[in-house]
């Protein structure tokens, strides 16, 4: 390839990438390109220094035997050699985005401390415009913050590319803010944000060298990552170098750029309305299929609600009490209480849970109501194959009771012939099966 790569604690399995330790011999300016994870960096000092009363961990170099200005010494000799590769050799750096860490602070007690982090080996470089200032990395926050909605820039760069390949791979442990909120993207390329507008992947321009900032993969094998990384390095060597357009550029027009211009303009327009439109339709997907939580979501956030929009399909009015639901409609009124688990039976907590309902309607003079039992049992298996979902003592008691027993799977096939039913249709015939059900409801088909 005639590249010389080197992966400083990164697993990257190809025979065309060497690989090293942070704290090894390699020199990263001794490489075309560096892969860096420095994730592991901290290990060096948290496992050897306690935190102090304050949780900070502090060294004092006359009583540590060297140990605090060794790792100083070792911050700066990466440093230097990280410059080098960046700005006398044109060179590429990649590193994982990860959080600073713990630090570590070196005093004496005599000069002013030295706090050591991951990033204290990071190069600076300071870019300037007329009204700007970007200053790397010290006016550079990485904040602590996990996620996986990672939106791409479109910005052409050959390492968007490579994160675009693991798509719903990239998990972010931290975003990238600027003390100064000077405006990124005029100095450096954003490749991809979370959809907050936190930068999660970024590339900073050293002269003719790039420093790539990107989140870590989870699931990706090794050796693919390596070819995806070992691709973008090779393509990029002949890249331009980074350069933000003047505002006095449009002044000087060439032949041709101004009908480019006004179709590039339309066709952005056409994407926003295009947007617009995909956005509107995502929406209405949603809002149709939001019936399938039934099939596979839990508790009272998520497969509640499923169940109140079910029996809202059906015709009845619903109310929600706490953990209970209240149905009322012209046939009659039910208190539905709705349990999912992964194991293969519901058991008998839900089942008490409508009983005391059922009773303390009673109880309290609101008269008797219905009592519904939806259950959901082996949930993380396809509804059809799922074996009897409730225990034995659970359909006992509903039959003894005069309670109705359903799946959500059928609740959900109920829902589904509504769907299907012509909209002026009442469904009465739907809500007395349910109402005058004892027992496990079945063959909702043939209802």
């Amino acid at each position: 390839m005639g590249y010389r790569l080197l992966s400083v604690d990164w697993r990257l399995d190809h025979p065309s990438i060497e690989r090293e330790e942070f704290f090894g011999r390699s020199s990263l300016a001794g490489s075309d390109a560096v892969l860096l994870d420095p994730l592991g960096i901290s290990d060096r000092w948290t496992s050897a220094v306690a935190p102090g009363g304050d949780g900070l961990r502090r060294t004092d170099p006359r009583r540590d035997r060297g140990f605090g200005r060794t790792l100083a010494a070792w911050m700066g000799r990466r440093r230097a050699e990280a410059e080098d590769l960046l700005l006398k050799g044109g060179g590429l750096l990649v590193c994982r985005l990860r959080t600073r860490g713990e630090p570590l602070e070196i005093s004496s007690g005599e000069d002013p401390p030295e706090r050591i982090d991951r990033y204290s080996w990071l190069p600076s470089v300071s870019l300037v415009d007329r009204q700007h200032q970007f200053s790397f990395p010290s006016n550079g926050r990485f904040v602590p913050r996990h996620g996986e909605d990672v939106v791409f820039e479109g910005s052409g760069s050959l390492f968007e590319g490579y994160l675009r390949r693991f798509e719903g791979r990239l998990v972010y442990d931290a975003v990238y803010q600027d003390l100064l909120s000077t405006p990124i993207d005029r100095f450096a390329t954003v490749l991809a944000r979370n959809r907050v507008g936190d930068v999660v992947a970024l590339e900073i321009p050293f002269d003719e060298g790039r420093l790539i900032l990107v989140p870590p993969l989870v699931g990706v094998p090794p050796s693919q990552e390596a070819i995806a990384l070992l691709g973008a390095v090779e393509r990029a060597a002949e890249r331009p170098a980074f350069a933000s357009e003047p505002d006095w550029l449009p002044a000087y027009p060439v032949p041709g750029e101004e009908g480019l211009v006004d179709e590039l303009s339309g066709l952005r327009e056409r994407h926003a309305t295009l947007s617009a439109k995909i956005d509107e339709v995502s929406d209405r997907l949603g809002e149709k299929t939001r019936i399938k939580r039934l099939l596979y979501t839990r508790g009272r956030f998520a497969l509640l609600p499923a169940a109140a929009d079910a029996f809202r399909a059906l015709g009845f009015d619903v109310e929600c009490s706490d953990l209970t639901l209240e149905l009322r409609s012209a046939e009659g009124d039910a208190l539905v209480v709705v349990e999912a688990t992964e194991a293969e039976a519901v058991g008998l907590p839900p089942y008490r849970r409508l009983l005391n309902a059922v009773d303390r309607s009673v109880t309290e003079g609101e008269g008797p109501r219905k009592g519904i039992l939806v259950v959901c049992g082996s949930r993380e298996l396809d509804p059809k194959r799922r074996p009897t979902q409730f225990a034995p003592e659970v359909l006992r008691g509903c039959r003894a009771q005069g309670f109705c027993l359903i799946t959500t799977y059928q609740l959900f096939k109920l829902v589904q012939r509504v769907l299907d039913a012509p909209r002026d249709a009442d469904h009465a015939d739907l809500r007395r099966l349910l109402l005058e059900c004892d027992g496990e409801l079945r063959r909702v088909d043939a209802a």
